[in-house]
């Protein structure tokens, strides 16, 4: 067995192995049929996919500040506000 390069972040080799097996299924009879039938639900499968849906948004409105107060009260995850952490930032003259 070969040793594996490391690419680092934004491994390339993985990335065009998954287009081009993307790719494939896309174009194939199999991948086909299954985009046909894409988006087909029952009614009592819509009613969960909506509820979930409902469910994931006030979990992430739960745990975003900007969603609750707005962007210029939002933190950092550094704990400072975004006008902190933008001051911080400037080059000192």
């Amino acid at each position: 067995m070969g040793t594996q390069r490391n690419e680092g972040e934004g491994n390339k080799t993985a990335d065009r192995n998954y287009r081009k097996a993307t790719t494939e299924f896309v174009e194939s009879e199999r991948g086909q049929r299954e985009i046909e039938k894409a988006g087909n639900v029952s009614p009592s499968e819509e009613k969960d996919i909506r509820r979930a849906e409902e469910q994931a948004k006030q979990r992430a409105k739960d745990h975003d500040p900007a969603e609750l107060t707005g962007p210029s009260d939002a933190t950092t995850r550094e704990g400072t506000s975004r006008e902190d952490s933008s001051r911080n930032s400037r080059p000192k003259h």
